[in-house]
């Protein structure tokens, strides 16, 4: 008999962990950090709710939102090998130290204003000297290749196609007496069929149980290949570059900096661009092009040379902070890169803030943007967004891309799983909002599964894996009602915020204003 539980990633996209107990061990698949909106985020503040001192811990990929609590388990208690793939091990060498001082930044800050208040100090999540203690763990293993972390427990990674060093994890678990044994695959988060750098994500057939992600299993893609997909980012450059602003393009330090880096490169090197100068304002994006540069040999469909490859004279790798202020007194015909992607922290919130209100400038968005995150609203049609506490007017032009996910869309996960199949026992399906596993759901009803074996686990639920089967052994006490999964009250504050600004500028006069206000404060 074997429990499976997840303690992240079930009814939305992060804070992926699952846990499974077999074959006298217990061990853990990723420990992502929690993003979004402030409820979901301050579960990463809160206690685990398991015992971190598991046996090992198989980590699928570098994103935080699958990696970024590994320093707060080594630090409360974790010390068992962590198995990735070399590249995961590459980028997280930065990764978990950057995080680690994005915790030390933002406890600081938070600590000013408690201050103010006359309350307590907090700590941060974890250390850098956590981090490292972290990096101290990491165990290397190739594709396609079986290691046993315990006796009786066999596992080897399969290519992913989601980023740098992405991995599906297949497990043989033989059962307490060493007969019978238990199959079941972690799909970690899979790419699209139609990606620069990688190929398309693989793996074995017939399982007992198969955990895969559904981030988009109510969308789709339409069609393209990768020379229409950079024919639309040359259309959308072109077109912001001639309005003679900047191009703003919010985009993840991992992969997604990079990919658009390649194309805009290769783009730039055809002459098919204005001449204009690209900066990556971004240390860590700076550090994980690197890694990919170091990995280049391993990269698929690259149309540079290696030695060319992110190397342009017209690219600006930004690192110190002066360097980032001062692209800031640039007024037009730059294209800015900087994380994070959903632009909910980072440099890039100042960016944009620098950008949105002018007529002439365009935020590019090229991937998908959380409910509850300043992107989300921004791409929402916001008119109004609030940005460090204050109100910007959305007068940029707001231009989406959507071929630049490095998630699979609907139809290529609805591939992915019938491709595993048989699935004799249960396939769970987490990591994607409730709305997207059910359509996903739905549809891999008609394609022949059993709708009766398609579970979607909540937020902390168990199972017990037997025979072939799984049965719920219930929820942990609710750490964040479901309900506030997507957008909290926060969120309604700052759009009530928005919204009470708006109505104020709309007023005629100062008494109409007044009466606005007396109206609000009776309510009150």
């Amino acid at each position: 008999m074997a429990t499976l539980s997840f303690y992240g990633a079930a009814g939305t996209v992060t804070g992926s962990c699952s846990m499974v107990q077999a074959a006298n061990a217990r061990f853990l698949v990723d420990c992502g950090m929690f993003q979004g909106n402030k409820t979901i985020r301050a579960l990463n503040d809160q206690p685990f709710p398991f015992d971190p001192g598991a046996d090992f811990l198989i980590l699928t990929h570098a994103h935080i939102d699958h990696s970024g609590l590994l320093p707060k388990l080594v630090k409360h208690g974790f010390s068992g090998p962590i198995y990735c793939t070399p590249p995961t091990a590459d980028l997280l060498s930065f990764m978990l130290l950057d995080s680690a001082k994005i915790q030390r930044s933002n406890t600081e800050r938070y600590n000013r204003r408690r201050q103010r208040k006359g309350e307590e100090p907090l700590e941060p999540i974890y250390s850098e000297e956590d981090a490292r203690a972290t990096l101290e763990l990491l165990r290397t293993k190739d594709y396609d290749s079986w290691f046993e972390p315990k006796p009786g427990i066999h596992v080897r990674f399969w290519n992913a196609g989601h980023i740098l060093g992405s991995a599906s994890a297949e497990l043989k678990i033989e059962d307490d007496n060493g007969g019978n044994t238990m199959r079941m695959l972690f799909s970690g988060d899979i790419g699209p069929e139609e990606k620069v750098f990688h190929p398309e994500p693989e793996a074995e057939r017939g399982f007992d149980y198969v955990i895969c992600e559904s981030t988009y299993g109510d969308r789709e893609r339409d069609d393209y290949t990768l020379e229409v997909r950079r024919e639309m980012l040359r259309k959308e450059l072109v077109r912001g570059l001639s309005a003679g602003g900047n191009v703003v393009i919010p985009a993840f330090a991992v992969e997604r900096s990079q990919e658009l880096l390649h194309d805009i490169g290769v783009l730039l090197a055809n002459g098919e661009l204005p001449e204009t100068t690209v900066f990556l304002d971004s240390p860590l994006a700076k550090a994980v092009t690197e890694v990919f540069i170091k990995h280049a040999g391993t990269l698929d469909d690259v149309e540079l040379d290696e030695a060319a490859l992110f190397r342009d004279p017209r690219f600006r790798l930004v690192q110190d902070v002066e360097e980032s202020k001062a692209i800031n007194r640039i007024t037009g015909g730059a294209i800015i890169i900087s994380a994070s992607g959903m632009a909910d922290a980072g440099r890039i919130q100042h960016h944009i803030k620098n950008n949105i209100w002018r007529p002439n400038a365009t935020i590019l968005f090229a991937g998908y943007q959380a409910p509850g995150t300043l992107g989300y609203f921004i791409t929402s049609g916001e008119p109004v967004v609030r940005i460090h506490g204050k109100e910007f007017m959305v007068k940029a032009e707001i231009r989406q891309l959507g071929n630049y996910s490095a998630h699979a869309d609907q139809s290529e996960l609805l591939d992915w799983v019938e491709e595993r199949g048989p699935v004799v026992g249960r396939l769970f399906l987490n990591h994607g909002d409730d709305d997207a596993r059910e359509e996903m759901a739905r549809l891999l009803a008609t394609r022949g599964f059993d709708p009766e074996h398609i579970v979607l686990p909540q937020m902390d639920e168990s199972f017990e894996l037997v025979a072939g089967d799984a049965k719920s052994k219930g929820r942990l006490p609710q750490r964040v009602p479901q309900a506030e999964l997507l957008t909290d009250w926060n969120n309604d504050y700052a759009a009530f915020l928005v919204t009470l600004t708006r109505r104020l500028q709309d007023a005629k006069n100062d008494e109409e204003r007044r009466e606005i206000i007396a109206g609000l404060s009776k309510a009150l």
